[in-house]
């Protein structure tokens, strides 16, 4: 219900669920939000991604649910069918499932797609919907109404400073069935003491989920966080589909990008690439539809490298 409300949603709107029905409890969970709101929910299961978009334009749907890959997926689909969903019905919409909501370019790229306003909201199963963003949709508020919060240096264990990065501990206080205390997120965010200009009195953690502290990769002596490239990549609206590649190379560890898009933005894109995060990242371009689409949790990260080959097998260390 925060997080509905937050975006506001109201009793008048109608919800399309973009996703498919099953045992994942954060699906079913923004199914009943919407019920006890009062607003429309239509669910969009079993319909492929072009049945989807006609669905939200024959009901009218004024909010869109779905993780950020997939929103970018659909305005691809709608691209190619001559679906206009920029002047559609669709008003706001609400993301989960992926860092990208609260990345800047890549909120840019979906609500210019859209001509709607994107509003992100963070979770997970063990704690429930904790987090959600305001109406200045600049990072995200941490509902201390249901949960304690903590943010710590995940090595030392001590609390982080203001402006440090951090891992996110929470203890959920709504959970009658199932309390979990100081529970480790793996979830990266920035710790700001001041609250949000938005006059909402909970934490607030500017830029949202910054990385998950298991998808970091040292490179080269540089700490890698896949939503940090991203972000960058996102800059470039032409650009339809990516993926993170570290690999070994004379025995050093590399990281390249694949992406569908124009040969004239390569260049340009492993130039910010090396401005930016401050290593000579390889782009190479890949034939159009040649990476794969995704509906839920997006898996762009593809790790080749020798020493996770070398130290890992069938989960036994060697």
């Amino acid at each position: 219900m925060e997080v509905l409300k937050s975006a506001g949603v109201t009793q008048f709107d109608r919800c399309y669920l973009a996703f498919s029905f099953g045992p994942f409890i954060g699906f079913w969970a923004a199914y009943d939000g919407i019920q006890k709101l009062g607003a429309l929910a239509i669910p969009g299961g079993s319909m492929s991604s072009e049945e989807r978009l006609n669905s939200m334009i024959q009901n009218h749907a004024t909010v869109l649910l779905c993780t950020p890959s997939y929103a970018l997926h659909l305005a691809e689909v709608a691209e190619k069918v001559g679906i206009d969903m920029k002047n559609s019905s669709i008003q706001k919409i609400i993301s989960a499932g992926e860092p990208g909501g609260s990345i800047p370019s890549v909120r840019q790229q979906i609500e210019n797609l859209f001509g709607a306003k994107l509003y992100d909201h963070v979770g997970m199963t063990e704690m429930g919907a904790y987090g959600y963003s305001c109406q200045k949709r600049n990072g995200i508020h941490v509902n201390e109404k249901e949960f304690i919060v903590e943010i710590i240096n995940p090595d030392t264990l001590e609390h982080v400073k203001p402006g440090e990065k951090g891992e996110l501990v929470l203890t959920n206080l709504g959970r009658y069935g199932y309390p979990m205390i100081r529970y480790r997120t793996g979830d990266v965010v920035i710790y700001q003491k001041e609250p949000c200009v938005c006059g909402n009195p909970h934490l607030f953690l500017p830029g949202g989920i910054v990385g998950r502290a298991d998808d970091m990769v040292v490179i080269r002596g540089m700490n890698i966080y896949p939503t940090s490239i991203e972000a960058i990549i996102r800059e470039f609206p032409e650009i339809k589909e990516f993926r993170i590649v570290y690999y070994t190379e004379r025995e050093m560890d590399q990281v390249k990008v694949l992406i569908e898009g124009p040969e004239n933005a390569v260049e340009p894109l492993a130039r910010l690439l090396r401005v930016r995060i401050g290593l000579r990242i390889e782009v190479e371009r890949v034939e159009n539809n040649h990476l794969t689409r995704f509906e839920m949790k997006a898996k762009r990260v593809i790790d080749q490298r020798e020493s996770k080959v070398r130290g890992n097998v069938n989960g036994i260390s060697i």
